[in-house]
């Protein structure tokens, strides 16, 4: 099945089903095709394992190409199907400016929905359902990408060498034996906990360690032959969740050994500069004096103070060419200027001078909402998921693909916070679903925000993909090869 993926075939070709179909027919009472050509990454994540569009669709070396056409009208296939496996077809929107990707795909996905249920195996036409579907482009919220995030699955992919859902770990210290561990979201104790502040995590993970520890102890002082048969059907559940918390807790210290040294200094500049304001609320006067202590230390690699030399570039909306040079050539960056330089292909403008004008997004007020001082910056993307329910978005900045059913067109989707307690379970059985598809890669906080949009909005859930997932390093390398020409980046061809 992943062979015709990557091949762009998105149906099984007759042949080889009905060669399954008779080979199995013995075994199984229906044979049945499903077009599912995405990949379900947690109960509301998906992607399209399609890291090359990235490329594709931002390099200007491709623009206005077939590379870009094929990629795009491959996206569309994809998140049709996504919309079909779900049985939903939403209203389609898409964030106008500053680059027209996430308009292109939109009307081709509208076009595919269309068509997909004209020639559905029942031949009705299904009318729109009470779900909506927003595009948007991944310049649309720079800032959320090269942060460094505190909660826990986020610092975790952006500080730990983890690959493919994989941790490797020893017990023993140096010395011990090598082991690795999956975080899936079959472990219980990583979904409670994978979206938690790292400092919460911390205080966590050795109390339910203690717990487990005590209730073992207590089977243990039963000495009958029933409390033995009992500690025997319990140690191997005993085993699994001791082990499951003694992952967690080595890669909470690994976060932290990584944070202490370095990390948690960046941390303060990088939420002064993208919040415009300190942990008091004062506005920050001079953003490069904010910057320069980052760029002096030498205990920062580039990656890190690249990351604020573009926090700094984005809370100044660009800034001069002359600065730009200076920035680069003192902090010695030269071969990874490119790092910077590219955003302007993503929409987002470094040079105050540029044509990319792009003017900052207002923000909901979070004053009154708890946080800690070095993670106060909330993801514009969670903004959107809370006016796209409430029927706030601006339908000139969300222009609409397609008519929107009543429920997000003119009433709007009712906030579960407004209605009775106990409508929330029969409400969210035949709840709005809120669908958003980023071009180019979405962040680790952004999909934590799907999650919490969801649980405070009972009667809507909140489901995001991308092309791929994103961890800062890997965006930047990203970001660095637009410029590059194809034959020296490494991509599939069609």
């Amino acid at each position: 099945m992943t062979d015709l993926l990557a091949e762009g075939i998105t149906a099984c070709p007759d042949n080889l089903f009905n060669k399954m179909k008779s080979s199995c027919s013995k075994s199984i009472r229906r044979c049945k095709e499903i077009s599912i050509s995405f990949f379900p990454c947690e109960s509301q994540v998906f992607t399209l394992n399609i890291p090359d569009a990235f490329y594709r669709c931002y390099s200007p070396t491709l623009e206005k190409t077939k590379d870009k056409d094929s990629v795009m009208e491959v996206m569309a296939e994809q998140i049709v199907t996504l919309c079909a496996t779900l049985e939903e077809n939403p209203g389609v929107r898409y964030k106008s400016k500053p680059l027209d990707n996430a308009s292109k795909l939109a009307q081709l996905v509208e076009k595919g929905l269309e068509n997909y249920y004209k020639t559905d195996e029942k031949s009705q036409i299904k009318a729109k359902t009470h779900s909506q579907l927003l595009i948007v482009d991944r310049g649309f919220d720079p800032v959320s990408t090269v942060l460094h995030e505190l909660t826990f699955q986020a610092m975790a992919y952006d500080l730990l060498p983890i690959e493919n859902d994989t941790y490797k770990y020893k017990t023993d210290g140096l010395a011990g034996k090598e082991k690795e561990a999956i975080l899936e979201e079959d472990d219980e104790l990583w979904v409670k906990i994978r979206h938690k502040h790292i400092a919460d995590v911390i205080e966590e993970i050795p109390k339910l360690l203690k717990e487990i520890s005590s209730k073992k102890k207590a089977t243990e002082g039963k000495l009958s032959l029933s409390g033995l048969a009992q500690l025997m059907k319990k140690m191997p559940q005993f085993r699994k969740q001791i082990t499951r918390q003694v992952v967690h807790l080595n890669i909470a210290e690994d976060c932290m050994s990584k944070f202490k040294p370095n990390v948690e200094r960046l941390c303060k500049t990088e939420q002064d500069l993208a919040l415009g304001t300190d942990a008091e609320g004062q506005k920050v006067k001079d953003s490069m004096r904010v910057l320069l202590p980052v760029l002096l230390n030498k205990n920062h690699d580039n990656y890190d103070k690249i990351r604020a030399i573009l926090l700094y570039i984005f809370s100044t909306n660009g800034t001069t060419q002359e600065n730009l040079d200076k920035l680069i050539q003192n902090v010695q960056i030269e071969s990874d200027s490119d790092m910077i330089r590219n955003w302007e292909y993503l929409g987002v403008p470094v040079l105050s001078s540029s044509t990319s004008q792009q003017h900052k997004q207002p923000r909901r007020d979070r004053s009154s909402e708890e946080t800690f001082q070095l993670s106060r910056w909330t993801p514009v993307m969670k903004d959107v998921m809370e006016d796209a329910i409430e029927n706030k978005l601006d339908s000139k900045e969300w222009p609409y693909c397609s008519q929107c059913p009543p429920t997000w067109n003119g009433s709007g989707a009712v906030s579960a916070r407004q209605k009775p307690k106990a409508s929330y379970q029969d409400e969210r059985k035949s709840s709005a679903r809120l669908i958003i598809f980023v071009i180019g890669g979405i962040t680790y906080s952004e999909m934590r925000s799907a999650y919490e949009v969801s649980q405070a909005y009972k009667s809507c859930e909140v489901i995001i993909g991308s092309t791929h997932l994103l961890t800062p390093k890997r965006l930047l390398d990203e970001v660095k090869s637009l410029s590059k020409p194809k034959d020296m980046v490494c991509i599939k061809d069609e």
